[in-house]
Order: structure tokens, then C-alpha cells, then sequence
């Protein structure tokens, strides 16, 4: 069970990778404007991009509000 739970986490990441990406792109910052707004790295917020590392629930929500969405909306795949 808990292979298949890390699989699932694994997919999740993606999915959020994606989704910051297709955000940042929608209101036109590049990596690193969003990585100054949420005060992060560029190469951190590539990686979160690229879904090959997780994050936290505070950076999740910074990001949320740079991209002008709510928590949720950030999960909404």
C-alpha cells in the first residue's frame, strides 16, 4: 500500500507542476517574476513546476495568491 501511495504523490506533484505553469503563463510572468512575488528560488519554483519535488502548504498558498487564486483552485485539475 504504501508504494502505491508514493505513485499517487508522485502524480499529484505533476498535476500541481502543471497547473502553476499553465497559471504563471496565463497572467504572463516569467519563473522568475512568480519565484519574487512568492519569494522562493527560480530553480525551486522550476522544480516545483517540473513536478519533481513537493512543497509546503505555505509556499502552495503563497503561490495561490501571487497567481490571484484561491488554495483550492491550485488543486483543481
Amino acid at each position: 500500500m504504501g508504494n502505491r501511495a508514493f505513485k499517487y504523490d508522485k502524480v499529484l506533484v505533476k498535476k500541481f507542476g502543471k497547473k502553476i505553469v499553465t497559471l504563471r503563463k496565463q497572467l504572463n510572468f516569467t519563473q522568475e517574476e512568480l519565484a519574487f512575488k512568492v519569494n522562493i528560488s527560480t530553480s525551486y519554483l522550476s522544480a516545483i513546476e517540473r513536478g519533481i519535488t513537493d512543497t509546503t502548504i505555505s509556499t502552495a498558498k503563497r503561490l495561490a495568491k501571487a497567481l490571484d487564486k484561491n488554495l483550492g483552485e491550485l488543486f483543481d485539475f
